[in-house]
This record gives C-alpha cells, sequence and structure tokens, in this order.
C-alpha cells in the first residue's frame, strides 16, 4: 500500500524503547554519590538531553567534582549496561514499528544518544530492521537542532517535508518542527502545544499507519487552506 508520507522516523528514547527509567535509576545513583538528591525538576531539566548539557547540569550539582565529560561518559556507561540487561518497548511503539516494516514504510531511528547507546539498542532488534539508524556521533550538532533529521531523509533519498517523525522531548520536537517533517508527540514529563504540523497524542498504543496517514493529510490540508 502506498502511504501519503514517504519515511516514518521514531525516536529512541522515551519514544520506542521504555529507556528513560533507565536513564533515572543512573542519573539517581550517580549523583547519590556526589551527595545530591535527584528530584523530579532535575529529571524534567535533563529529558532529552543533550548528553553535554546533562554533564555540565550534574558537574554543577556535584559541587563541580571531576569534570562534565566524566558524568557525561559514566551516565552513558550505567545506562547502556541497564539497556544491554533488559528494556521494553513503549506502548504501542512495537506494533507500529512492525505494521510499517511489513507494509514496507521506510523507517528510521533518530537519536540523540550516542553511537554505543544505539547499538545497544539495536543489538536487541533483528538485523536491518531500521532503513537508516543515526545517533548523536553522526552529526556535527545534535537535537534541538534538526541535522539528525535532514541527515537521515537524505540517506533515504526522500523529502524531509513528507515524512513523520514520532518524538517524546522538548528536544526532540524541537529538532523534529525544525525539520519541517510532520511531527506527532507523544510527551513524557512535558507538556507540547499542537501546530499546523504538530500533533499530540497521550500514547502510541492502538495507534496504526491509517491514523498516521489521517493526521498526516489534515495537516497537509491545513496549510493548503
Amino acid at each position: 500500500m502506498n502511504r501519503e508520507f514517504e519515511a516514518i522516523f521514531f525516536d529512541m528514547d522515551g519514544t520506542l524503547i521504555n529507556s528513560e527509567p533507565h536513564w533515572l535509576l543512573a542519573e539517581t545513583e550517580l549523583m547519590a554519590e556526589y551527595g545530591h538528591p535527584w528530584t523530579k525538576e532535575d529529571q524534567q531539566y535533563c529529558l532529552g538531553g543533550p548528553l553535554p548539557k546533562i554533564g555540565k547540569y550534574m558537574w554543577e550539582l556535584s559541587g563541580r567534582s571531576m569534570s562534565p565529560e566524566y558524568f557525561h561518559q559514566e551516565l552513558v556507561r550505567r545506562a547502556i549496561a541497564r539497556i544491554i540487561a533488559g528494556t521494553e518497548f513503549m506502548p504501542g511503539a512495537s506494533e507500529l514499528l512492525h505494521e510499517a516494516i511489513s507494509e514496507g514504510v521506510l523507517v528510521g531511528l533518530v537519536t540523540a544518544s550516542p553511537a554505543p547507546m544505539l547499538e545497544a539498542t539495536l543489538s536487541k532488534f533483528p538485523e536491518k530492521t531500521f532503513n537508516v539508524a543515526l545517533s548523536g556521533d553522526d552529526v556535527s550538532v545534535t537535537k534541538p537542532s534538526p541535522e539528525c533529521y535532514f541527515l537521515a531523509a537524505k540517506r533515504l533519498n526522500v523529502a524531509i517535508e513528507n515524512c513523520v517523525i514520532l518524538e517524546d522531548s522538548l528536544t526532540g520536537v524541537a529538532a523534529a518542527i525544525a525539520s519541517g517533517a510532520f511531527v506527532i508527540a507523544i510527551p513524557h514529563l512535558v507538556k507540547v502545544e499542537e501546530g499546523k504540523r504538530v500533533r499530540v497524542l497521550k500514547s502510541l498504543e492502538g495507534v496504526g499507519l491509517n491514523q498516521i496517514e489521517e493526521l498526516y493529510r489534515q495537516s497537509q490540508t491545513m496549510e493548503v487552506m
């Protein structure tokens, strides 16, 4: 079946896989070692990265112990270990992914996380599940810059304006909007406003390609009006 959109790009953390609890535990444990109780406000501030920002934030909270790079790298190391040990899909994400694959829709995985995080996640999938997979290490500037999405579209030889991006964080949504794609936000701990090319869903549970195509078509109609 031919769809009106050319590709779907999944964000990884908190959109495709339920890795946010891994990040939260890693953040909580690491900062406890430096005498700082990790709060909900800390988690909200750091949600979606980018990781250098989180590393600097944790370094400042620690009383400037070690270095921002240390906190960045140690956080990633701990999160990777948890992902390898086991992680789950976000509600509805696996079903939507497999429906897209079965229909032959181009699918990408685009994350601001570093390459080792992406590789740990990809190890959970059959080879070549995704037509393109990019980490924050593949671009010069990561999210909220749209560079990662421009690169993903380029590698698939599709127009980014004709793609659908699924994101959960303010950082990721900002990158997706700036790319010019149609954006479906599934916010976690944050509020996202709808716009001409932005729709907000509570979850991907029960959401299939037909619903996504209808939302995409509506956004196209609004642009013409």
